[in-house]
């Protein structure tokens, strides 16, 4: 069983290099190869450069790998995996298009394991551990409303003006912010055709208490299942969303008004290019992690049950927040299909007890500060 680790971005070296020293045999593919060799040619020299069908003729049936690349080029290597009996693994949401894999990949035995990132990834984990121990917690009757939130964010750690410096192309950012979002307030469905419409203000429970804005992140209603929410509970407010800092919405306010218009893909590029040479994270300052998860009930206006898991990490020797933190996920979500815990077919982020107890614990080995809240 041989791991192909794809793409050599700085986002993915922590996980990287913690699987080549722990020993697991691990090839490393990347164009162009020097980058590769960049990030671990001090410690392997099994680096190929990535050319068409390069890959696939090195595969194996049990194999695993896993895609660092840009998204549109995860399902394509997805499905050469499947077609070779081979395992499959990335931190990206799973599309349609790959969740259609699933009965493929379970004929084929083999394990397609996506959003093992951060968000998603991390905020799986700790929202699988508060509905458990909802659950466990045997405190629920009929009628209790519940309000779950998990609000994510890659922050820079010295501040500026603009509230915000890009690690990578601005692209990504700006797209998000032109798609659509829906989840629940109120015990209503909220759809917001602009997310920065709907920013709130947001106190998290850090080591010192901090306040944030934050917006709803496309959409959230389909991991109301994903989370195992019981069928018959009252949901009185279910959001996923993005963190930023206090006043993030008044300093993109340009920003926002070019999106409203409508830009083509030409001078969305503009606008990106534009951003990137302004506010570039510099290559020597770290950056930040902030991911705060919220699940409470309540019964009768009156608070019955709330625990929350916070999570705040900066970069430091060992790489970015951002990079340890995905890639760092990702590397755990290999060894747990090496050791079998994963079954075959399309999967997101664990929500077996026993392995979000683990990674959880893994987890907080990456972040500076992590703790569990219960305030109930």
């Amino acid at each position: 069983m041989r791991i192909h680790w794809c793409g050599t971005g700085l986002s993915s070296r922590p996980g990287l290099r913690r699987l080549i020293q722990a020993g697991h045999p691990v090839s490393v593919w990347n164009l162009p190869v020097d980058q590769a060799v960049d990030a671990v040619g001090d410690i392997t020299e099994d680096i190929h450069e990535m050319l068409p069908g390069a890959l696939e003729s090195a595969l194996l049936p049990g194999d695993i790998v896993v895609s660092m690349l840009p998204a549109p080029m995860h399902l394509p290597l997805a499905q050469s995996c499947v077609e070779r009996a081979a395992h499959f693994v990335s931190s990206s949401y799973i599309s349609p298009e790959m969740r259609a894999l699933d009965e493929p990949a379970r004929e084929a035995g083999v394990v397609v394991l996506n959003e093992v990132g951060l968000d998603p990834g991390i905020d799986h984990l700790m929202a699988h551990d508060l509905v458990a121990s909802y659950r466990a917690s045997g405190g629920h009757r009929p009628g209790d409303a519940l309000s779950f939130t998990s609000y994510c964010g890659g922050l820079p750690a010295i501040t500026n003006g603009f509230r915000y410096k890009f690690s990578w192309s601005p692209l990504g950012v700006l797209r998000a912010l032109q798609s659509p979002a829906r989840s629940i307030r109120d015990y209503s469905e909220l759809r917001v055709l602009r997310p920065w419409d709907a920013v709130r203000t947001f106190i998290a429970p850090l080591r010192q208490s901090e306040t944030f804005e934050v917006y709803p992140n496309r959409d959230s209603l389909p991991f109301i299942d994903e989370y195992r929410f019981d069928p018959s509970w009252t949901i009185k407010e279910f959001v996923r969303g993005t963190l930023r800092l206090n006043g993030w919405a008044e300093a993109w306010s340009d920003v926002f008004d070019e999106l409203a218009s409508g830009p083509d893909d030409a001078r969305l590029t503009e606008i990106s290019d534009a951003l990137w040479a302004k506010y570039a994270l510099p290559k020597d300052e770290p950056d930040r992690v902030v991911l705060c998860v919220t699940l409470k009930s309540e019964r009768d206006g009156a608070l019955v049950w709330q625990r929350s898991w916070v999570l705040d990490a900066e970069g430091d020797v060992r790489g970015s927040a951002m990079a340890r933190l995905v890639s760092g996920t990702v590397s755990l979500g290999v060894e747990a299909i090496m050791a079998r815990e994963i079954a075959v077919g399309v999967h997101a982020a664990p929500h077996d007890p026993r392995l979000v107890k683990r990674w959880l614990d893994e987890v907080g080995h990456l972040a500076q500060h992590m703790r569990l809240i219960d305030e109930r």
